[in-house]
């Protein structure tokens, strides 16, 4: 069975051909079993109806034409007929003998003649509730004389009695009135002398294996519904097992993946686990614009710290940059000690002149957020906090995976890259340095100054390089001042101060000054 119900689920079109057909032979098991239920009722109201009449012809033979012809044709119709020579029965001895006749055949159909006004010879009849209700509406309601019915039984047998009334007619009337045994000597046409009863049985229980067709029917689809029931309850049970682990699966996968998005730049992770880069060694030409920047004697630096605050210190920068490189769309290719190395125009670029734009604002945005990390580290106690220096270029390189089979690396090589780095490294503390291919892409939207031409391994041409300016003036309306050597350490900020702490720090400065004065000039 389970075989023939994985078949039919691996095979919709069959399945809903079996359906149709099993919902076809419906009606055809319903006019089965009406048609066979039809025979049977047929067939037993015939045999029952043929045995009543034969039982009446044998009665009537006896009781009446036997009767008329043994007295040469001199009768008399009288209750007591069987005790006068010839005579025949009355309509009501009639009624009342046909009724034991016909109960005495009909298995489920019996017939009754009952009165309460019994000639005085006969044994009273015994009259229920409902055969006395019958006769007291009858005879109280001349106009509501129609048939009376009453249904009982059980959920396994039903019963209807069916009473209708008998009235008397003018024959009858002259008969009752001058009888000798007749209870009621005032008898009128019309009136009703009693009931006639028919009662019908029909036992459910009996009938119900009539319905055999539609049973063996209800049967197989019973049988099918389980088994469909059944198979969906293990399919049921087996999907939600494969959901449990598929769940499980992914939720492994999504920490894997969001641990190994912290090894590449956002936009090379979505474009691999989106499909639309494949992890195979491959590299393409384009033109980009390359950043590079690093940390002004950090060497030094480093020696003056503690390897737990250095790494801490270090990691706020490289926290920091990489929000800002995120937010102008970079591509941060990787870190290098204390040097970063982004670029912009793969895997997504917007143009040669946009990508330009972007890098040198997110730069400056970059020098920008290294005066506010500045003041906070001072404030920690860091005596002389990074200064970084930052490189531009723009051209072509080849980026794409570069290494082995097991092992490669997402990032660019070429003498463009290694402009980039040169440019970082004839940048001023907190300045930035580009190319002139930079320059003449963003020439209308930044200001810069050229500075003497320099030569580079690889490139047969003099670079001439742009330091940019004004790198803090939209930043503040005033100058920021930032110097630190032995013996002093000055970063101010006037447009950040509060009021109060400007005229503090103005008495703190002319001291300082007047110290200074003071001092006069070193001799050796």
């Amino acid at each position: 069975m389970e075989t023939i119900f994985r078949q039919l689920m691996g095979r919709p079109v069959w399945f809903a051909i079996v359906v149709a057909l099993a919902l076809a032979l419906l009606p055809v098991a319903v006019w089965l079993d009406l048609r066979h239920l039809s025979e049977v009722a047929l067939k037993a109201q015939a045999t029952s109806l043929n045995s009543m009449i034969t039982d009446i012809r044998g009665y009537y033979a006896n009781n009446v034409v036997g009767r008329v012809i043994a007295s040469g044709g001199r009768t008399i119709a009288a209750h007591n007929y069987a005790e006068i020579p010839g005579a025949i029965p009355i309509p009501a001895t009639l009624s009342l003998e046909l009724g034991e006749v016909i109960g005495r055949r009909g298995e489920n159909m019996q017939y009754r003649f009952v009165s309460d006004l019994t000639f005085g010879t006969r044994v009273p009849h015994r009259l229920d509730d409902f055969e006395r209700r019958a006769l007291e509406r009858f005879r109280s309601d001349e106009n509501g004389r129609s048939l009376i019915t009453a249904i009982s039984g059980s959920m396994f047998d039903r019963r209807i009695r069916l009473a209708a009334p008998v009235v008397m007619g003018e024959a009858c009337v002259s008969c009752h009135n001058s009888h000798p045994e007749s209870p009621k000597r005032d008898w009128k046409v019309g009136d009703v002398r009693g009931i006639q009863e028919v009662e019908i049985a029909q036992p459910i229980a009996a009938n119900l294996f009539s319905f055999k067709y539609l049973l063996l029917y209800f049967a197989g689809a019973g049988l099918f519904g389980v088994g469909f029931a059944s198979m969906q309850w293990r399919q049921a049970r087996t999907f939600g097992r494969m959901n449990r682990e598929l769940e499980e699966a992914n939720s492994f996968l999504a920490s894997v993946s969001m641990k190994i998005s912290k090894y590449l730049s956002p936009q090379v992770y979505r474009s691999i686990f989106s499909g639309e880069r494949d992890v195979t060694i491959s590299t393409e030409r384009k033109k980009l614009t390359i950043f590079f920047s690093d940390i002004k004697d950090f060497t030094v630096t480093s020696e003056r710290l503690q390897p737990e605050e250095l790494t801490q210190i270090l990691n706020e920068y490289f926290t920091e940059m990489a929000k800002i490189a995120m937010a102008h769309g970079a591509t941060v290719d990787k870190f290098i000690g204390d040097a970063i190395l982004a670029f912009f125009g793969d895997p997504d670029t917007k143009g040669t002149r946009e990508d330009a734009k972007a890098c040198v604002e997110m730069a400056i945005a970059m020098q920008r957020r290294m005066l506010e990390l500045n003041a906070t580290w001072r404030r920690r106690g860091i005596e002389k906090p990074f200064q970084a220096r930052m490189g531009i270029n723009t051209g072509f390189c080849n980026v794409g995976n570069f290494g082995s089979a097991d092992r490669m690396d997402y990032t660019i090589i070429g003498a463009e890259a290694n402009l980039a780095a040169r440019l970082e490294q004839i940048a001023e503390p907190g300045g930035i340095v580009m190319s002139y291919e930079t320059y003449a892409h963003v020439e209308d939207a930044i200001r810069a100054k050229p500075l003497p031409p320099i030569s580079l391994k690889g490139i047969s041409r003099e670079v001439v390089p742009y330091a940019v300016e004004g790198i803090h003036l939209e930043q503040t309306s005033g100058k920021v001042f930032d110097e630190s050597v032995e013996g002093a350490r000055i970063f101010l900020d006037p447009d950040r101060l509060p009021e109060v702490e400007r005229e503090r720090l103005r008495g703190v400065l002319a001291q300082a000054v007047a110290a200074l004065t003071r001092q006069g000039p070193l001799t050796s």
